[in-house]
């Protein structure tokens, strides 16, 4: 059984991430999210969107950054998981070598 992917509107999506509208939309034009839809008014969000729209705000907030640097703040943070999930996959490998 697969998991549901949620679409919100861009109303609801602001009102579940708890930003303005006009912060979604320079959320957008950095290349935060990329949502379906050609204008604001046709946009959709799914709910993966979501937590990243929230982590986004959170990282502008605490860390003071303006959206570029959350751009990159979240793009070093997917290519730190990435390495550990990598890591961790490594360290199976060799544990199963080393036995």
């Amino acid at each position: 059984m697969s998991n549901p992917i949620i679409e919100l509107s861009l109303t609801e999506f602001c009102e579940a991430a708890a930003l303005a509208d006009v912060h979604v939309i320079e959320i957008v034009e950095h290349g935060i999210l990329e949502p379906h839809g050609a204008a604001p008014k046709d946009w959709t969000f799914t709910d993966y969107e979501l937590v990243l729209a929230r982590r986004a705000a959170k990282l502008r907030r605490e860390l003071e950054l303006e959206w570029d640097g959350v751009a990159l703040a979240l793009d070093l943070l997917e290519e730190v998981q990435q390495l550990r999930n990598e890591n961790r996959m490594l360290k199976q490998r060799l544990g199963r070598l080393v036995e």
